[in-house]
């Protein structure tokens, strides 16, 4: 299970959301790049970075940051947020991005998801966010009618590298993952699932091992910056 420290970019800051809320984030750390490189020196062998300024305006925003943070690691990266057209997602791998992570596209959009998958196999993620089980977009801010289960079967036989689940009513409350619920969806698809959204602690990243469901990975974000779980401790979980 692969362990994905989480960087999300707010006015060029790192910050954290509150079920997705805007109006509720913290500012973790004004300098994006030296955030990465501490996660790198803690021993991840991945980082999650979302512009979540560009996935409310469906275009780039932290652009230059995120070449910041390429720049200042060595480890691989995947990136969301306001990557809605196939010459974003062409300009972002070419800049140096492992991964792309497909969102709002994924809903609205299946034709480019899959069209983006076959041109560039296992590099595409679909980002799936819901709250009780149905998705939302544009950020968080659109509630769609669209099970999660039905976003990430639509892509079954697409080559996606990876769906990431993010489970929006836990998103940054350390209140514990949806264990049973994440687990549902990575057994309902082959697609690598990696989750997202609630982990307070090592016993969380246990509980979602445990479970026995085809799981790869996990995203852990206030959890790492409040000091709850440290690296060496995520990092044992997992391994």
């Amino acid at each position: 299970m692969i362990i994905f420290p989480a960087i999300d970019l707010k006015d060029g800051q790192c910050v954290r959301l509150r079920q997705g809320e805007f109006a509720r984030s913290t500012v973790f750390n004004s300098d994006a790049a030296a955030q990465a490189r501490a996660f790198e020196a803690a021993g991840f062998g991945w980082l999650h970075v979302v512009d979540l300024d560009g996935a409310v305006a469906g275009t780039s925003v932290n652009g230059p940051v995120v070449r910041d943070i390429l720049a200042a690691i060595k480890i691989p990266v995947q990136l969301g947020g306001g990557i809605r057209d196939l010459t974003a997602i062409e300009s972002w791998l070419s800049a140096g991005i492992a991964r792309v992570i497909l969102g709002t596209a994924a809903v609205r959009n299946p034709a480019l998801v899959t069209e983006a998958a076959r041109k560039f196999p296992e590099r595409i993620a679909v980002g799936i966010d819901a709250r009780s089980g149905l998705v939302a977009v544009d950020g968080w801010t659109q509630q769609t009618g669209t099970s999660a289960i039905d976003v990430a079967r639509r892509y079954e036989e697409a080559g996606v590298g990876a769906i990431i689940y993010t489970d929006i009513a836990r998103d940054g409350m350390l209140q514990g993952v949806s264990v049973a619920e994440t687990a549902a969806l990575a057994r309902s698809v082959s697609i690598p699932l990696i989750a997202s959204g609630g982990v307070s602690s090592a016993d969380d990243i246990r509980a979602l091992k445990q479970s026995d469901a085809p799981i790869a990975g996990v995203i852990i974000g206030r959890a790492l910056y409040d000091g709850r779980i440290t690296p060496s401790e995520a990092l044992a979980a997992a391994a």
